[in-house]
């Protein structure tokens, strides 16, 4: 481990705690590692939605029932 890494403690569903255990013996690799990959995982997919709100930022606001008006006169509903 770094000697820039911070500790926190986690509290986890013991059934979730026990397949985290399992899978870190199985790969090899510390549970520290792998709660570290699944974190990064999620931001990173964070990030990539607020890429995407602010592309279409610009775009018009639509309403529901615009939509589904829009939907129907379409013939799609």
């Amino acid at each position: 481990m770094s000697s820039t890494t911070k500790r926190s403690t986690v509290y986890f569903d013991p059934e979730i705690h026990r397949a985290l255990r399992l899978k870190a013996a199985e790969t090899d690799r510390s549970v520290s590692d792998l709660v570290n990959e699944a974190v990064k995982a999620a931001l990173a997919e964070d990030a990539e939605d607020l890429a995407a709100f602010e592309e279409r930022a610009a775009e018009p606001n639509l309403s529901f029932e615009d939509v589904v008006k829009a939907l129907k006169r379409s013939g799609k509903i």
